[in-house]
């Protein structure tokens, strides 16, 4: 049996009918379908390649689409953000800091992260046959095994405290 209770409770603070949040839902699974269709294709077929040249000038126009992509999404996340119901309770200063801290935290693992690995390790070069001399082991890869995704949760978890 399924207590809907604790759905219904958590249904109060999500309004999920609203245009923006599910723009914002579409965005946010659209964005890594997008990319990972995208380079399995490269990968297989070495179009992009062609088109742009060579796989660098491709890897860099498709990291160019992604940062885009991600623009936008950003902005669907906090239009959906503003539009949705508050919790009670956390409409605090300590609230907002501790959601700042949160998004530092995550900023800091995702441009370690990009520094760590570059413009074509961070967007998706090994697709394009361009590859790292070495497997990066420094930080903050030393501390987690997917820093930019834990970075980016992070930032989004912190947006959604402030």
């Amino acid at each position: 049996q399924v207590d809907v209770a604790a759905m219904a409770r958590i249904f109060r603070y999500v309004d999920v009918t609203d245009t923006g949040f599910i723009v914002a839902v579409l965005s946010i699974i659209f964005n890594p379908l997008f990319w990972n269709v995208v380079a399995r294709w490269e990968h297989r077929t070495r179009a992009l390649s062609r088109i742009f040249g060579s796989p660098r000038a491709a890897c860099y126009c498709l990291g160019a689409v992604i940062l885009v992509l991600n623009c936008v999404r950003s902005h669907c996340f906090t239009e959906a953000m503003k539009s949705q119901p508050k919790l009670e309770g956390w409409d605090y200063h300590w609230t907002y800091y501790s959601g700042l801290a949160i998004s530092a935290v995550g900023t800091l693992f995702v441009a370690s992260s990009f520094f760590a690995l570059g413009f074509t390790g961070t967007f998706l070069g090994d697709y394009f046959g361009i590859l790292m001399e070495a497997k990066v082991t420094s930080f903050p890869f030393s501390v987690l095994d997917n820093p930019m995704y834990w970075g980016s949760t992070a930032i989004y978890l912190g947006w959604a405290l402030m």
